[in-house]
């Protein structure tokens, strides 16, 4: 069996939604701090990216979840495995990479919630919300896309496929058995 990539999202789709999405932040909170917080590992690319759209004071940290299950599917438990530094009175914008069933974001959301943040938007790269099972949105999407299994920008499959600069969907070659 062999993996096959298909471009999904080209790097200059994402370069210039990234930039509309910056300049939305920043219309969003005129002359405020904003602090962006990663979720690990996914986001660290397009957090990169992001902060440097955003013409405002941006300071970020980062969050880790684990979700348990196979590779292509959640349980639904998850368990924090980094928190974040203090957030109390701060602009947060929780940055994802994919907004899938939501049970993650709900989880990180309920958890920043609970330490009294000024604001706390999310800005999800990816939405695939035909597989969404907890009632949440992002306040800022980059794409919608289809229920594909995507590579690439900050995604991976079992730690691979995270440097590609595009989006891609991986498909499995199964005729080369």
């Amino acid at each position: 069996m062999v993996d096959k990539l298909r471009v999904l999202i080209t790097r200059q789709q994402i370069a210039a939604k990234v930039a509309e999405l910056g300049a939305r932040i920043t219309a969003d909170f005129p002359g405020e701090p904003v602090l962006l917080i990663g979720v690990l590992k996914g986001a660290a690319v397009f957090l990169a990216d992001l902060a440097r759209q955003i013409q405002l004071d941006v300071s970020f940290d980062f969050i880790a979840v684990s979700s348990y299950g196979n590779a292509k599917q959640q349980s639904g438990e998850v368990r924090l495995v980094k928190d974040v530094d203090s957030v109390e009175g701060k602009n947060i914008i929780l940055v994802e990479d994919i907004l899938d069933t939501g049970l993650t974001l709900t989880y990180i959301r309920n958890l920043l919630q609970a330490h009294r943040p000024k604001a706390l938007k999310i800005a999800a790269l990816l939405d695939k919300a035909s597989r969404r099972t907890e009632p949440v949105c992002a306040d800022y999407v980059g794409f919608q896309i289809p229920d594909e299994f995507v590579v690439g920008y900050g995604l991976d499959f079992a730690e691979h496929y995270r440097n590609l600069p595009d989006i891609c969907v991986l498909e499995s070659d199964s005729s080369t058995a």
